[in-house]
């Protein structure tokens, strides 16, 4: 077994480990229709994906006035509840977190999902236990802020070059870059891989395996 070379590895949730991306878009537009905006195209609504909630809509819905942001909040999660039972973890992500917890890695979650949102993912049978912390962007502050990634390494006394962040979006890379983190990027999720590598991402995978397979010789 190769000695570890970070301690805490801290993924990003939706795009990167839960394959949500496309639903995620669809909510954000329709969420727009329902208070009367012009729906973002899908390329605009990805592109706000990692972020918190209200700055993720009022990034998409700028001509949406923000006395109407608290229902445009509602109808998103309206629309995502009525739908989130039919998604699911990426084909492989289990393995991978299975490993990483054998090699005695620290997990965690660092998500712009809301508190909530996030504890109804992870509270079933196959994800119980596996992480050993998480934040979300409703309990300290959004992406690309460091802080989540600040208060996780508190958490578990690990120092920033023995963290990875684990991320879709160039909203994780730059938050890793913001906390002193080294971070990998996944070309799977909501962001084109091009726009990685001012951000200078120690690997960009392709796929979970790929993912994988990276970690079991370098992480």
């Amino acid at each position: 077994m190769r000695p570890r070379q970070f301690d805490l590895i801290a993924f990003d949730w939706d795009g990167t480990l839960f394959d949500s991306t496309a639903l995620i878009a669809r909510c954000i537009q329709a969420a727009v229709i329902d208070v009367g905006g012009n729906p973002p195209t899908r390329e605009a609504a990805t592109y706000v994906i990692g972020m918190g909630l209200m700055q993720a809509l009022e990034h998409a819905a700028p001509d949406v006035p923000r006395e109407k942001y608290p229902l445009l909040g509602q109808r998103y999660r309206h629309h995502y509840t009525a739908a989130q039972n039919d998604l699911s973890l990426f084909e492989g992500v289990l393995p991978m977190l299975t490993e990483l917890k054998q090699r005695h890695h620290w997990l965690a979650v660092a998500t712009g999902k809301s508190r909530r949102g996030l504890d109804e993912v992870l509270d079933t049978v196959e994800l119980k236990g596996v992480f050993d912390g998480s934040r979300t962007a409703d309990e300290t502050a959004g992406k690309p802020s460091p802080l989540m990634l600040h208060e996780l390494m508190r958490e578990f006394g690990v120092q920033a070059e023995r963290t990875l962040m684990i991320g879709d979006t160039t909203h994780d890379l730059q938050m890793a870059i913001n906390a002193g983190c080294a971070s990998v990027g996944v070309s799977y999720g909501a962001h084109e891989p091009a726009t990685f590598a001012e951000l200078n991402p120690l690997h960009v995978a392709h796929s979970v395996r790929g993912l994988h397979d990276w970690l079991n010789l370098n992480a």
